[in-house]
């Protein structure tokens, strides 16, 4: 049995993740997409009415499968089609999270997470959990697929009609028929009516009555045993292919229950030895299906939460008002938007950020220059964050998406000094760029945020030139948002045909937009523009000593 809600061909186990992923969530600042994610939204009536505390699982699921790209369109496609269908009904895909939850919950009890098996020395007490679990296991499966056959009509992706083709096909009613027999068969050594899910418990065995008919032979030795009756807790059966004397009948009406004395200590544990050995054979001939549903209900709890957490991201674009779009994939040289807005900023500031447009074809290179607290690196953000949300295949926070697939994703942002850092702010940024060169591959994309500007102005260009152009010219893509003057004149007085320039629009009395346009390197960040909007006011009407 396999879920495939992830991939079509394969689990999720296995996966790689970016290289650099730490960096990349903290660049982009993912973790409040990760919280967001994790807090589902009560709604009446269209308004919402309260939000429940954070889901801790739903949120790890989202950030281990947000931190591993898909490496085709076919893999983005696929999870885009599984997400629709669970859009349009949400139903299914809050009673599947719930199902699998509970599912793993019910398992814990009986000890998955303590793993009971390699710490209980009590072989008897192992098996009898043997046999809660596979009872455990057969139910819900047979409830799964129930509520994937109540649903049928409403889903049309291969993920999730494969989901239900398997589960017919794996767990058949014939073979559910097989397993509910062996169930049945071996009911006796263990009390249905007790919880399986108390230790204590899992100690208690009930034993079957049985009667056996023998002849005794000289020397009081037992022969020719024939089988006269059997007692379970579900049922009794009897032979009666000889009639009972008068004598048989009174003595019978006093006997509570059939039964055979065992004194002797070597015969009383060799016949519950005997017992073991036949359930544990029975049960080992289920071994394989065990197995298989340990990994078929821990993949489908992972993968359903990562659908159910994105739901959650859902609800909250359209709580702050964000058009949303399946993104598409395009060529790597290629890069076209609008309205694209940085998701992570509407959640943490509560607003509907400005949004940008862009139809870049052809380009390796992108250099973002401009005004001071113009936007720029909320630009690159919002970018970044598009392109990670396109590679998991989730939808993207802008009317329209398309961009190259880049498994080899890096950022490169400054940071601030911190008492964590060995040495100086440039040799750490050095650093962190040394190993991203280190993992450059065929389909890199690069995003640089103010890189090198904690050395001079010309060491900083210089800095940034080389590195950008070995990039570039090995096929890498970059990003970079700057304010190297000298390096970003002399990219564009070189002409490169590889290369687009946008600036942050700024207008004449000073005031910023936010909106990116195609435009020169601007040889000023226009500081003076911050300067007088922060101190112009206060210094009316007051001497100013310089």
């Amino acid at each position: 049995m396999q879920v495939h809600l992830l991939y079509p061909d394969r689990e999720w186990k296995g996966t790689q993740r970016y290289f650099d992923y730490k960096s990349i969530i903290a660049d982009l600042g993912l973790e409040v997409l990760f919280r967001t994610a994790a807090r589902e939204q009560l709604k009446q009536e269209g308004a919402i009415q309260k939000i429940l505390e954070a889901d801790a699982y739903l949120e790890n699921a989202m950030r281990q499968v947000m931190m591993v790209p898909l490496e085709n369109s076919a893999q983005i496609c696929y999870r885009q089609d599984i997400l629709k269908d669970f859009l349009e009904n949400e139903e299914l895909i809050r009673e599947l999270y719930a199902f699998a939850s509970e599912t793993l919950a019910l398992w814990d009890r009986l000890g998955r997470r303590q793993n009971e098996k390699n710490n209980i020395r009590d072989a008897g007490v192992n098996l009898v959990t043997d046999v809660y679990l596979l009872r455990l296991f057969t139910t819900r499966l047979h409830m799964l697929k129930e509520l994937l056959e109540r649903h049928q009509q409403t889903f049309h992706s291969q993920g999730l009609c494969c989901l239900l083709e398997g589960l017919q096909q794996d767990f058949s009613p014939e073979m559910e028929e097989q397993l509910n027999q062996i169930l049945e068969d071996i009911s006796f050594y263990v009390d249905k009516e007790a919880d399986p899910f108390e230790r204590r418990n899992k100690k208690i065995i009930k034993k079957a009555y049985i009667m056996l008919q023998c002849e005794i032979s000289q020397g009081l030795k037992f022969g020719s045993f024939k089988l006269e009756e059997v007692e379970t807790l579900g049922k009794k059966y009897k032979r009666h292919k000889h009639k009972r004397t008068l004598m048989q009948k009174y003595l019978g009406a006093f006997a509570s229950s059939p039964s055979m004395l065992l004194k002797e200590d070597i015969l009383l544990a060799e016949t519950m030895q005997l017992e073991y050995q036949i359930v544990h054979y029975l049960t080992s001939c289920c071994d394989s299906f065990l197995y298989g549903c340990r990994e078929f209900f821990d993949e489908l709890c992972f993968q359903t939460a990562f659908y159910r957490g994105a739901l959650n991201l859902l609800h909250r674009l359209e709580r702050h008002q964000l058009a949303y779009c399946y993104p598409s994939v395009g060529a790597q040289q290629n890069l076209k938007f609008r309205e694209l807005k940085d998701f992570g900023m509407a959640i943490e500031q509560l607003t509907n950020p400005v949004g940008n447009a862009s139809d870049i074809r052809g380009k390796r290179l992108l250099v973002v220059t401009g005004a001071n607290q113009g936007g720029k690196s909320t630009f690159l953000r919002s970018i970044g964050l598009a392109q990670v949300m396109m590679q998991c295949g989730l939808f993207v926070a802008a009317e329209s998406f398309e961009s190259g697939i880049f498994p080899a994703f890096f950022t490169h942002f400054t940071r601030r000094e911190d008492s964590e850092m060995n040495s100086g702010r440039l040799d750490e940024e050095l650093g962190r760029m040394n190993q991203i060169i280190e993992n450059l591959g065929e389909r890199s994309l690069v995003l640089l945020n103010e890189s090198f500007a904690t050395t001079t102005e010309k060491e900083g260009s210089v800095i940034a030139y080389d590195i950008v152009k070995a990039m570039t010219e090995a096929g890498v893509k970059v990003l970079t948002v700057t304010h190297l003057l000298s390096f970003a004149k002399r990219v564009y007085e070189e002409g490169s045909a590889g290369a687009e320039f946008l600036s942050a629009e700024r207008l004449p009395d000073g005031r910023r937009t936010f909106k990116m346009i195609q435009h020169a390197p601007e040889l000023t960040s226009f500081g003076l523009d911050l300067y007088e909007q922060m101190v112009g006011e206060t210094g009316k009407g007051a001497d100013v000593l310089i």
